[in-house]
């Protein structure tokens, strides 16, 4: 992987794992407008995410993803479930992933440290501060952060 594939003049690929279809739309809308190339995937629960980032079944011809927002509270399952299957991998615990939040204080989210989230987001409840977020990230994580060379 890059160590910023939008440095390197590539299309961005970033995979949403997101179960409510209006949050997916909000972040949908902000990265249409986003300043990086980017194509955004989203899947809706924990087998698709699985399935999508290891390349199996109905997304055999998937890309890696360079990055994944992660909601973490899925219908189903939680996003801890997701992110515990990909770091415990060595072909994928390089993939950053950030965690998406309805928590204000982050404390339902005290052990992401132990099973590495690269960072966690509050969802804001308007949307344009959803928006705002979404386009904060784009900024921070795909233009301004650089990860170090794989090992």
């Amino acid at each position: 992987m890059d160590s910023n594939p939008s440095a390197s003049g590539r299309e961005v690929e970033i995979l949403l794992v997101e179960d409510n279809p209006g949050d997916a739309r909000l972040v949908k809308e902000a990265l249409a407008d986003a300043h990086i190339v980017n194509t955004l995937h989203v899947v809706t629960d924990r087998e698709e995410a699985l399935d999508f980032i290891n390349q199996r079944d109905e997304f055999t011809d998937a890309p890696k993803p360079d990055i994944v927002l992660l909601d973490w509270y899925l219908l189903r399952s939680t996003g801890e479930a997701i992110l515990r299957a990909m770091k415990s991998d060595s072909e994928l615990c390089h993939i950053p992933v950030i965690v998406l939040t309805g928590s204000e204080t982050g404390a339902d989210l005290i052990d992401t440290s132990e099973i590495r989230a690269n960072a966690y987001l509050t969802k804001p409840v308007g949307p344009d501060d959803f928006i705002a977020l979404v386009r904060s990230f784009e900024f921070f994580w795909l233009t301004v952060v650089r990860s170090p060379p794989e090992l």
